[in-house]
């Protein structure tokens, strides 16, 4: 039996390669002479430098940046040659403010800009930047902040609060930092920055935003997008990532799939022509599932190779007919096989189970 094992992070409890692991562990249990491949995955948000650092030959640059309230936080660059991969998350993430302490309207993406002057005095020339996960939205004015970017009448590190009082905006001194470097944004999100189906109005409720202070905020970066580039806002993915997407694009990004950059990166297409059966996972397999998130992409893969599909995840909040649509066969819960205690008390315990469940019915 052949196996490709592709899983996403399990957020909480498990990254992608703890993950894959725990699944290899348990189908051995049953399958021990199996041939098995691993491919953790990530769509570029939270994980993308812990996947990316097992298959690119580079060394990590630790750092030092803002988090997305000013506190100081811990971040890696991956150089390759001279390539740089950043998490974005490291340094805006929603999981670097406890809940009660969240502030969406003050949190700035000044890290992240941080991340990529760290990367451009190491010498890179190329720049991709995982977005997702983040706690920000920003419209990444921040970000622009970091790299010398200045405004009259409003403080761009000092979050979407910040862009109330904009009066002008001079990006040139960002554009000269970052003169000569390629950007590319890896995102599936392709919202706008603004409006109904922007930033502030698709994510801003899992940041904090409540529902009466969205009007307000999404008119706090419709005037930032009026004074650096009203055309650009409207632009694909300008909405990823609280609108990080936008600053990215102002500074000439390509925009491109984070779950295809990852994809290509770890083989993913060549290994899914090699085997029987792929095998991918996640905390929660639900309806956002389909959205360009991981597991939408294996299935994907799996599918245009023509083999079979299967998901192990925390939770499986999703009909057999989605799943099918999406392509995947059949998909098993951690929480349903061992109950929710154990599944958060023992996550990699319980996926390796659950693995060895699975395996008793597939493996040949």
């Amino acid at each position: 039996m052949r196996v490709l094992i592709a899983p996403d992070k399990f957020a909480g409890t498990l990254t992608a390669v703890e993950a894959a692991a725990a699944i290899e562990e348990g189908w051995r249990r049953r399958d021990p002479d199996a041939e098995v491949l691993v491919a953790p995955m990530a769509d570029g948000g939270p994980g993308f430098i812990d996947v990316l650092e097992a298959v690119v030959d580079g060394t990590l640059l630790s750092v030092t940046v803002r988090g997305p309230l000013g506190h100081e936080v811990p971040a890696t660059v991956l150089l390759a040659g001279e390539t740089a991969y950043v998490e974005t998350a490291q340094a805006c993430g929603l999981h670097l403010v406890e809940p009660k302490e969240r502030r969406p309207e003050d949190a700035s993406t000044y890290g992240v800009g941080q991340l990529i002057a760290a990367a451009v005095d190491a010498g890179a020339k190329r720049i991709v930047l995982g977005l997702g996960g983040s706690g920000t939205n920003d419209a990444g004015a921040g970000l622009l902040a970091a790299l010398g970017a200045t405004a009259t009448g409003g403080d761009l590190a000092a979050g979407a609060a910040g862009l109330a009082g904009l009066s002008e905006v001079d990006l040139e001194p960002a554009r000269s930092r970052a003169a000569g470097i390629e950007f590319v944004a890896a995102s599936d999100v392709e919202n706008p920055m603004l409006g109904l189906r922007g930033a502030t109005n698709i994510f801003g409720t899992q940041k904090g935003i409540t529902d009466d202070r969205k009007p307000e905020v999404d008119g706090w970066l419709t005037r930032f997008a009026e004074l650096a580039g009203r055309k650009t806002a409207d632009a694909k993915g300008a909405g990823a990532a609280g609108g990080l997407g936008y600053a990215l694009l102002l500074l000439g990004a390509e925009r491109v799939s984070g779950i295809d950059l990852v994809a290509d990166l770890t083989g993913l297409r060549d290994k899914a022509g090699r085997v029987d059966l792929v095998l991918s996972g996640e905390g929660a397999f639900d309806f956002q599932s389909r959205d360009g998130k991981v597991i939408a992409g294996v299935a994907k893969v799996a599918n245009d190779a023509m083999r079979p599909c299967v998901v192990l995840a925390g939770k499986v909040l999703i009909g057999s007919r989605e799943m099918r649509t999406m392509g995947v066969e059949s998909a098993y819960s951690l929480v349903d096989a061992v109950g929710e205690e154990r599944a958060f008390a023992d996550p990699h315990g319980s996926l390796a189970a659950v693995a060895e469940r699975v395996a008793r019915t597939w493996a040949r």
